[in-house]
């Protein structure tokens, strides 16, 4: 039997909220402490994406780092409410670098 994978929503909650209709596991937070602590706990489940609002993840460096090469969570940085910071297309970027060895974007 296939293993069964989950993505989720890590934010604020007008930010989240939003991707519960669409089937998504929500997690509205208040703070990057909680932001961090949900992220390490998804990261010992069945949680294959997790979406995080960039406005946290400016703040949590530490954590992007640790899950950056690893297969399982797949962390992708979306804009929250107040809109785009730049570092989720900054973040893909030095991805690609990374993979491909150049700038192709």
């Amino acid at each position: 039997m296939a293993a069964t994978y989950s993505i989720a929503v890590i934010g604020d909650w007008e930010s989240v909220m939003g991707f519960r209709a669409l089937g998504l596991d929500t997690y509205p937070v208040t703070s990057v402490e909680e932001a961090r602590k949900t992220v390490h706990d998804l990261a010992k489940t069945n949680c294959a994406v997790i979406y995080l609002t960039e406005t946290l993840a400016k703040d949590m460096a530490d954590v992007l780092d640790r899950y950056k090469d690893n297969i399982q969570p797949a962390i992708i940085l979306i804009p929250g409410r107040e809109g785009s910071l730049g570092i989720g297309k900054s973040n893909i970027q030095s991805a690609i670098e990374r993979a491909v060895g150049a700038d192709i974007l």
